[in-house]
């Protein structure tokens, strides 16, 4: 019987990865998590539903992130024995929230709080040694009533409404309560639906017209010197086709120290924009002294000449956490050894838009995305996922930016290497997107909005707030029962 349970838990886990981009079937992560509750509720110790989430969240992160792998692997040259235990024991050290979450509700004795405990977690597991927020269960809920949640209180509420639903249906199930149940379930998807009919932010000026280019270099390419010519013409030709206002390149579009490059090619894009009366922004690693590497947009254009140097770096692939310096000689990542950029900086103002800037995974954090608002009207990702190669990761990316949308009530505008090259609603909504691994230039004319949502005045102090409280009051109803 202990087997059953916690293949159940483990197989569980992996099902809830259903309700993320590309599949997008909400219904088996909201199922996934229910039949969680359950094992949780009924396990016999703390120790035991501590083993129920840990099995739980190792399938569920070894389904989602398998990605992982690819990197290491295919793109990081890792070799595969090595880059499977890696990815594994990333994994398992993810699983721990969840089986922190699970020990907690049941020593606690309190299977009411499980879904503050579980955003607490899910909270920690984004902030913890730089943090890795991807996969929270409210990103799952982008295509359902519940996402009108999104601009009061970001993604975290929307997992805890996710999450008490999935506790919701489990009474409905096992017949305790069934109609409060039901009518609980029914109120959380009313309240996001109505929520969704209110427009936080309000159209600034007029549309400008944008053209997002996606070059489609193989990442096994695109730091060869053999490839680095025709990369230029890629992006140059893709560029002169466009006519709109505002152009954008990905990230490292051009794979070269700004100042090793060619100034012929940077002054062919600058006049580009010119003469369409705008601006480009162009992805590039710079240098401003020996030693201070960054991952940059610039903007070249009418406008004056502005930048913006990523802040957030990815662990391992831009820059070495202390102590590790020797993973250097196992993968094979160029450019791996970046500096961070400011937290103060401000929206670029490029084509008669502010917009703030977010290279690659730096849009998975809501509260970063914040630091430029409410004086941005646009927001724009550069990003280059081909190193995850034709995985789970781009649709993943897809739907954080969506949500990054509905809670800033901005367009956002991402430009990608490979895809998923896209322009996004402040709805939330996929106005038009380019296939995957193919050249294109995406035309789009996007509008500008000013204000600000609950969101971003007060980023996830609410839904935080509301979950300590709720797991305050559940807590002490249950010991005093």
């Amino acid at each position: 019987m202990k087997f059953l349970h916690h293949a159940l838990a483990f197989v569980s886990g992996a099902v809830a990865v259903l309700g993320f981009s590309p599949l997008d079937f909400f219904p088996a992560t909201l199922l996934a998590l229910a039949i969680l509750v359950h094992l949780w509720v009924r396990a016999p110790s703390p120790r035991a539903a501590c083993l129920a989430g840990f099995l739980f969240g190792l399938g569920f992160f070894l389904a989602g992130v398998s990605w992982v792998f690819v990197s290491l692997n295919r793109f990081g040259a890792m070799p595969a024995p090595l880059a499977a235990v890696a990815t594994l024991g990333f994994c398992a050290f993810l699983a721990l929230f969840p089986a922190t979450a699970g020990w907690a509700q049941a020593r606690l004795r309190a299977p009411f709080a499980i879904p503050a405990l579980w955003v607490l977690t899910e909270w920690l597991r984004g902030a913890i040694l730089t943090g890795f927020p991807w996969l929270s269960v409210g990103y799952a809920a982008v295509d359902t009533p519940l996402a009108g949640f999104a601009p009061l209180g970001g993604v975290y509420l929307l997992s805890l409404a996710t999450m008490a639903a999935a506790g919701l249906l489990w009474l409905i199930a096992v017949n305790r309560s069934r109609w409060p149940a039901a009518a609980g379930f029914a109120a959380i998807g009313i309240a996001g639906a109505v929520l969704q009919s209110v427009a936080w932010t309000a159209p600034s000026g007029g549309p400008v017209s944008v053209s997002l280019l996606q070059g489609n270099v193989p990442q096994g390419l695109k730091f060869d010197p053999a490839r680095y010519e025709r990369t230029l013409a890629t992006y140059a030709r893709l560029a002169d086709e466009s006519r709109a206002r505002l152009i954008v390149l990905p990230e490292t579009a051009l794979p070269r120290f700004l100042d090793l490059a060619d100034p012929a090619f940077v002054g062919q894009l600058k006049a580009i924009a010119v003469r369409n009366g705008g601006d480009l922004l162009l992805g590039v690693p710079t240098r401003t002294q020996p030693g201070v590497y960054r991952n940059s947009v610039i903007s070249l254009g009418v406008s004056p000449a502005a930048a913006y140097h990523k802040s957030h770096l990815v662990p391992f692939g831009e820059f070495v956490p202390p102590g590790f310096g020797w993973i250097l000689g196992v993968l094979q990542i160029p450019l791996s050894d970046f500096s961070r950029g400011g937290t103060a900086q401000q929206p670029m103002a490029v084509a008669g838009e502010r917009v703030a800037v977010n290279i690659c995974y730096e849009d998975a954090y809501g509260t970063e995305i914040l630091r430029q608002l409410p004086a941005a009207t646009l927001l724009v990702n550069v990003s280059n996922v081909a190193w995850f190669g034709d995985s789970l990761a781009p649709g993943q990316h897809l739907q954080i930016a969506r949500l990054r949308a509905l809670e800033t009530g901005r367009m956002h505008l991402t430009a990608t290497n490979t895809g998923i090259t896209a322009a996004i609603a402040a709805d939330g909504k996929v106005l038009k997107q380019l296939p995957q691994f193919a050249e294109g230039r995406l035309e789009i004319a996007a509008q500008g909005r000013h204000g600000a949502t609950p969101y971003v005045a007060f980023a996830d102090g609410p839904a935080l707030a509301l979950c300590l409280l709720l797991l305050f009051f559940f807590a002490r109803r249950a010991r005093s029962r």
